[in-house]
């Protein structure tokens, strides 16, 4: 039965994406190395550990919106679901390499989007836990499945200026806002109203 073990190799953004992607180097190792593996449905789910790494006084400002005040962070600061991934790793032995895609989003009113632009250097730690399938030959070259143990997980550093990379690729000088749908209508009519060309024109003449 394979012994498999995790390792994140490295991160990349995908070129040429239609909509921001990170892609996750995932090394896998079976103990058992002569042991054939003929597919893995492989599940990933990745977390982001806030309370694993040191904030800047900017930073903490930028991020009161998510955790509050500094002295509140004992409380407030703690693990958080970044997303989902999944991807199918073809035949291999004894070890293989594939890329774990991974969405991005640039929208301000989801919260690890909020977090992600409240830093400015260093590194954001991630824990992937990993869960899926595994197809493999028996030693009576019967094919057999058993589940990935629910322990196995592996633990990464992104770096913050590859996220901030990505994000300026698709979005050069640009930030995303989500607002009510009755609140965009007064504001376009206001805009419309006045004859503004841009919403950089808009929300200048109001902020003051």
């Amino acid at each position: 039965m394979p012994d498999l073990s995790f390792h994140v190799e490295s991160a990349e953004p995908v070129a040429y994406s239609v909509a921001p992607l990170m892609g996750l180097r995932i090394r896998l190792e079976n103990k058992i190395e002569a042991e054939e593996i003929r597919s893995i449905m492989l599940q990933c789910q990745i977390r982001i550990e806030t309370t694993r790494r040191p904030y800047t006084p900017s930073e903490q400002r930028q991020l009161r919106d998510l955790f509050g005040t500094p002295e509140r962070w004992n409380q407030t600061l703690h693990s958080m679901l970044w997303t989902n991934g999944s991807v199918v790793v073809p035949p291999f032995r004894g070890a293989t390499s594939v890329d774990l895609p991974v969405p991005c989003t640039f929208d301000l009113t989801v919260a690890t989007a909020k977090y992600f632009n409240g830093l400015e250097a260093g590194a954001v730690p991630l824990t992937l836990l990993f869960s899926g399938s595994v197809f493999y030959l028996a030693a009576d070259d019967r094919l057999q499945v058993t589940q990935i143990a629910w322990d196995k997980e592996a633990s990464f550093a992104l770096p913050v200026e590859d996220w901030k990379k990505m994000m300026d690729a698709h979005y050069p000088n640009m930030a995303w806002l989500g607002v009510r749908r009755d609140v965009f209508n007064r504001l376009y009519r206001y805009k419309m109203d006045r004859g503004m060309a841009t919403w950089e024109q808009t929300l200048e003449s109001i902020l003051p």
